[in-house]
C-alpha cells in the first residue's frame, strides 16, 4: 500500500531542496557622498551582478542616498576590494544571506498545511484560506476570481463588507513584487481582523457597514511561488519574453501611467525593472486594471502594499509636478502615519513618491490616480533595512497591527470626505 504524503509537506520539502542557495552571500549598504562615488557605483553595477534592494536599480542612485544591494558569494570579495580602492565606505548589513533567510522563519519552517496569521504562508495555504475565510464569515467576505496569471493560476479577490448597494469601496493589493513577503501577510491579517472585529470594534463596524474593501492577497502569484520554491530574491512575475531566456516583467512598471517614459525603467527583459512589451502586457496587470476600470464608480481609494523602507507615498512617481490634490494627500498621509506610529513608535516618512524616493513610470498607484481614484497610496512596510526583504515572522504581528491603524485612518477619511 502506498503511503500518502500531505501536499503541504511536498511543497515545503521542494522549497528546501530545489531553491537557489545564498550561502555567504552578502548585503551591503553604502551612501555615496559625491557624484564621483555615484558614478562608481553605477559602473560597479555594470561589471558585477548587484541585486539592488534599495533603490531598485543603479540609475536611481544619487548622492546621500542609502543604497542596499546583495552580492553573491563569489563576487563579494572583489566588490569589497573595488569599493575600498575607490574610498567607498560600506556597511555589511547581512553577512550570510542564506542564514538570514532561514532566520526569517524564526528557526524553523512550517511544514504543516495549517495557515497562520503570524507566519509566512505559501500560495497554496493562502489560496485555501481565501475559500475558508468566506465560509467562516459568509455575511462579510466573498471571493471573486478576477483573472488568471501567466501560469494560469486563479487570481482571487476578497470583497469585505456588509452587502448593500451604492457603497464606496477601497481597493487594496499586496505582493506585486514577489520577494516582499510581509505585504501578503498584511492583506491576510487585514481581512481576518476586519471580519473578526465586526460588531466588536466600533470603527471597523462602521467602516464595514459603510464601505466595501476589495482585497487582492497576492497580486504576483507566480512570482511569489517562485520566491518560495526557487529563488527567495525573485521580484518579477514569471512570463516569458520573446527573443531572450530572461523571464518576467516588473508588474509595477507595467501600468499605463507614463509607461516606459521616465524614471530609469528598463527595456531589457533581463533587468529587474523591465516594464514589459506594452502597457498591461501582463495577464496579472490586465486583470487588476480591468476590474478597477469596471468598478470606478465606487472605488474611491487605492492602496498598494510593498516593502521595505517605512514610507507612505502618493502620486506622482512619473513627474515631479504635484498632484492636483497634493496638499490633501499630504494631510491624509500625515494622519495615517501618526496613527501607525502611535502603537509602537515606528517612524514613517510620507510624500509624493518621485520626490520622496525617485521617479518611476508605469506604477499602479499613478495609474489608479490617473483613472480618477484621487486617494491613491503606496505603503512601504518595515523595516529600514536591517532585515530588508527578510523581516522575521516574529515581526509580522506588530507590523500588521500598526499598519492596520494607518489603513483605518485612510478609510475613515474616505468615508467622510471622498465624493
Amino acid at each position: 500500500m502506498k503511503s500518502m504524503v500531505p501536499l503541504g509537506l511536498i511543497v515545503a520539502t521542494f522549497a528546501l531542496t530545489s531553491s537557489r542557495c545564498f550561502d555567504s552571500a552578502k548585503v551591503y549598504r553604502v551612501k555615496p557622498q559625491n557624484e564621483k562615488q555615484v558614478n562608481f557605483l553605477k559602473y560597479l553595477a555594470s561589471i558585477k551582478q548587484l541585486d539592488f534592494w534599495h533603490p531598485d536599480s543603479a540609475p536611481h542612485i544619487v548622492t546621500q542616498m542609502q543604497v542596499d544591494f546583495h552580492v553573491s558569494t563569489h563576487q563579494s570579495r572583489s566588490v569589497q576590494t573595488l569599493m575600498e580602492q575607490n574610498e567607498i565606505q560600506y556597511e555589511i548589513l547581512l553577512h550570510n544571506l542564506q542564514e538570514e533567510i532561514e532566520k526569517q522563519f524564526d528557526g524553523k519552517r512550517n511544514f504543516t498545511s495549517r495557515h497562520s496569521y503570524t507566519k509566512y504562508n505559501d500560495w497554496y495555504k493562502i489560496a485555501a484560506w481565501t475559500a475558508r475565510i468566506t465560509k467562516i464569515y459568509p455575511k462579510l467576505v466573498s471571493r471573486i476570481q478576477i483573472g488568471s496569471t501567466f501560469e494560469k493560476r486563479p487570481m482571487y479577490l476578497l470583497k469585505v463588507g456588509k452587502e448593500s448597494g451604492g457603497k464606496k469601496a477601497i481597493f487594496m493589493d499586496c505582493g506585486i513584487h514577489a520577494r516582499e513577503w510581509i505585504s501578503p501577510a498584511f492583506c491576510q491579517w487585514f481581512v481576518k481582523q476586519a471580519a473578526s472585529t465586526y460588531k466588536k470594534d466600533k470603527i471597523m463596524t462602521h467602516l464595514l457597514d459603510s464601505l466595501n474593501f476589495y482585497v487582492l492577497p497576492v497580486f504576483n502569484i507566480d512570482g511569489y511561488i517562485w520566491s518560495w520554491t526557487q529563488d527567495r530574491m525573485w521580484r518579477k512575475n514569471r512570463s516569458k519574453n520573446s527573443s531572450t531566456k530572461c523571464i518576467g516583467t516588473d508588474l509595477n512598471r507595467n501600468f499605463a501611467a507614463a509607461w516606459g517614459t521616465t524614471g530609469f525603467i528598463s527595456d531589457d527583459p533581463c533587468n529587474e525593472t523591465y516594464y514589459g512589451s506594452a502597457p498591461e502586457s501582463e495577464d496579472e496587470t490586465k486583470a487588476v486594471a480591468t476590474f478597477i476600470r469596471n468598478h470606478l464608480s465606487s472605488i474611491k481609494a487605492y492602496l498598494t502594499i510593498h516593502a521595505y523602507s517605512q514610507m507612505l507615498m502618493f502620486p506622482y512617481g512619473y513627474t515631479f509636478h504635484k498632484a492636483p490634490n497634493h496638499d490633501e494627500l499630504t494631510e491624509v498621509a500625515k494622519a495615517a502615519v501618526e496613527a501607525l506610529s502611535s502603537l509602537y513608535g515606528t517612524k514613517y516618512e510620507y510624500g509624493a513618491s518621485a520626490t520622496l524616493i525617485y521617479p518611476t513610470s508605469g506604477s499602479s498607484v499613478d495609474w489608479a490616480y490617473d483613472q480618477g481614484i484621487k486617494y491613491s497610496f503606496v505603503f512601504e512596510l518595515r523595516d529600514k533595512g536591517s532585515y530588508g526583504f527578510l523581516l522575521p515572522e516574529s515581526k509580522i504581528k506588530s507590523t500588521c497591527k500598526e499598519t492596520m491603524l494607518a489603513v483605518k485612518s485612510i478609510a475613515n477619511y474616505i468615508l467622510s470626505f471622498a465624493s
